[in-house]
């Protein structure tokens, strides 16, 4: 058992800890406040490779392993989540996606101007009337012979506005169930494909979070990925990935917190002494560090096992379960550290407090996470 990260590793963490530092944190208690996404800097991690990040050099990617990406993920959601899960989508859910399901044509086509960054994706699988419960699409894609004929309405979509290319999931032949879902490449600006409202969200603020409308979206046979009926399979599949890609954010959320929560006890002054002299404090910061430290090394199981060809789909729901639990843990003690400044914007806490509860919701519930955690351990 080796728990050292390699020389590669350490560099592109302190390549990831630089960028978050001198490009995201300047801006990013605006961006908060006023719901503005991060163009310029998503544009930038794009040229730095952090956009397809695991994808092969020959579609475009950087070829990096998914510790590289749990370590960056990290880094990012130190100072900002909304940035963070930009990324998190475009290479977990999008460019995984399709380099391990589409086709040839499909990887020409949209993978590598997505791994490349010249653009961004979209994982269309939330409806209205189908979050958790995954199976009961009511988007259909009618099979037409050459087409698909898409109508229906997916719900919080991160990158709804922004991105180009969206996977969405519909459902095509009812009495198959989930077996009768497919997942289908759709483009921005098809007929008949509307952008509804932002979201005004509690968290990841400078993420755009949408509600998209499909009204009889002609959508060619040549963009389904796999074959007929592979489309929850897929959703499911690439999920799994997507998992690392959110415990390694809400981590980064925690660690965020935590480092903030020491600097200021080092700093601030109470009954003649500093914060950190405090035992009350000191059990605060052990036990907050201590989760993070237990989380980190979830993350890195799971993208270990990802890395290596094992199953990881236990490792990764462990990971987001107690990653995003720590993560709320911790920024709610980071806020009660900082006493009434952690109550105020310029001090960062209170945004990554209210950051970590979505680490909680997306991607698969913590309830979610049990449940795929206990199919496992019952087996």
């Amino acid at each position: 058992m080796h728990f050292e990260l390699t020389e590669e590793h350490l560099m592109i963490r302190q390549a990831a800890r630089d960028f978050a530092q001198t490009e995201l944190k300047p801006g990013v208690i605006e961006r908060d406040e006023h719901q503005k996404f991060p163009t310029e800097q998503i544009k930038k991690l794009g040229e730095l490779g952090f956009l397809g990040m695991m994808v092969s050099p020959q579609y475009g990617g950087s070829g990096m392993d998914a510790i590289s990406y749990s370590i960056v993920m990290e880094e990012l959601s130190k100072v900002d989540a909304s940035t963070s899960v930009v990324v998190s989508v475009n290479n977990s859910l999008v460019c995984y996606g399709l380099e391990k399901y589409g086709n040839e044509a499909q990887k020409q086509k949209y993978l590598i101007p997505l791994a490349q960054g010249q653009v961004i994706g979209a994982f269309c699988l939330s409806e209205p009337e189908a979050g958790s419960d995954a199976t009961s699409q009511h988007t259909t894609a009618i099979d037409m012979g050459d087409h698909y004929l898409l109508n229906g309405t997916k719900n919080w979509i991160t990158n709804g506005s922004t991105a180009s290319t969206y996977i969405v999931m519909a459902q095509t032949d009812a009495s198959k169930k989930h077996r009768g879902i497919n997942a289908l490449i759709v483009e921005k600006g098809m007929e008949g494909f509307t952008i509804g409202n932002k979201e005004n969200k509690l968290g990841i603020r400078g993420s755009d979070t949408h509600s998209l409308m499909f009204t009889d979206v002609k959508v060619p046979k040549e963009n389904r990925i796999g074959e007929e009926g592979f489309g929850f399979k897929f959703a499911m599949t690439t999920l799994e990935g997507g998992r690392i890609g959110i415990a390694s954010q809400a981590l980064g959320i925690a660690a965020g917190a935590y480092e903030l929560s020491v600097q200021y006890a080092k700093e601030r002054k109470a009954f003649g002494k500093t914060l950190a002299d405090l035992q009350a404090i000191q059990f605060k910061l052990a036990d907050m560090a201590t989760e993070i430290e237990a989380a980190r090394l979830l993350c890195y199981r799971a993208a270990w096992l990802k890395d290596n060809g094992l199953p990881y789909a236990q490792a990764a729901s462990m990971a987001k379960l107690f990653a995003s639990e720590t993560a709320m843990r911790t920024t709610v003690e980071a806020v009660q550290i900082h006493g009434g400044y952690g109550f105020v914007k310029e001090y960062h806490v209170e945004r990554l407090m209210r950051d970590a509860k979505i680490t909680q919701i997306y991607e698969g519930t913590s309830e979610i996470q049990r449940i795929v955690i206990s199919r496992e351990v019952l087996k």
